[in-house]
């Protein structure tokens, strides 16, 4: 099976550190096959044919811990789950420098079509969908400040998702196809 591996919060900002190279080489260590990474900023995608989710998650944040003495969440996502989520994504969404775009990957904890009524959506600026297992986001940039987006930051909802924007979450899901899918 095909899956996708998202790692919160590692190379930005110049914290938590993973060189990608090494990255593939701990994944492949555990046994998964056709790693590839894309960008810096932890997307991973591998095929396992073993395990499920939650226990490649722990083995990943096992190795990841091992390997860089970083404790780093991981997200598993399946093919079918990342393609539902892509498919969600508005054709005229891009992140440019008229438009940004997210995708907000969602854990368990958090992944809920009412998590939107907790959010600080500013209707008149923010374009917001639900898609099961992320919250799709976008706004013009000249209403940047005024975007609700900026008031997650820092929150316990924050902590409970890893973001991607528009264009990084359509390659990985053309990545995830070409590795198999």
């Amino acid at each position: 099976m095909v899956y996708l591996a998202l790692l919160r919060g590692i190379n930005v900002g110049g914290n938590n550190k993973i060189d990608m190279k090494q990255l593939k080489q701990s994944f492949e260590r555990l046994g998964l096959s056709h790693v590839v990474t894309y960008i810096n900023t932890g997307n991973i995608i591998f095929s396992d044919g073993l395990h499920s989710p939650a226990e490649l998650a722990v083995m990943l944040e096992e190795a990841i811990l091992s390997d860089f003495g970083l404790s780093i969440r991981v997200m598993i996502r399946t093919l079918e789950e990342i393609k539902r989520i892509t498919e969600k994504i508005p054709a005229d969404w891009t992140n440019d420098t008229d438009m940004r775009s997210d995708v907000l990957y969602l854990w368990e904890e958090v992944d809920r079509e009412s998590v939107l009524e907790e959010l600080p959506i500013k209707p008149e600026f923010d374009r917001v969908i639900y898609a099961p297992g992320a919250i799709l986001w976008s706004y013009d940039r000249v209403n940047a400040t005024r975007s609700g987006m900026n008031k997650i930051i820092g929150t316990a909802f924050y902590r409970q998702v890893t973001v991607r924007n528009v264009n990084t979450a359509r390659k990985l899901y053309e990545l995830m196809q070409a590795n198999g899918g």
